[in-house]
């Protein structure tokens, strides 16, 4: 398996359980960890522009979704 496999694996687990739970995954959560930690490393990768070249659309699909289940304070 190359690293490009495994890695749209990863991407496909993160997008699949945010369209299911309708929430970004925690770090919190031994089963949601993996998929945390892979949004987190590769927002970093994306930001400082060292992410490859392919992954960048995806990665923004993935991160559009995040923003819209970013967490709001519902105690006011």
């Amino acid at each position: 398996m190359t690293q490009d496999e495994r890695w749209m694996i990863r991407y496909k687990e993160a997008m699949e359980f945010m369209v299911k739970e309708h929430r970004k995954p925690s770090k919190y959560y031994p089963e949601e960890k993996l998929k945390f930690h892979f949004i987190h490393h590769n927002k970093k990768l994306y930001n400082a522009g060292t992410l490859k070249a392919e992954r960048v659309e995806a990665f923004k699909k993935l991160l559009r979704l995040c923003e819209e289940y970013k967490r709001v304070n519902q105690y006011v």
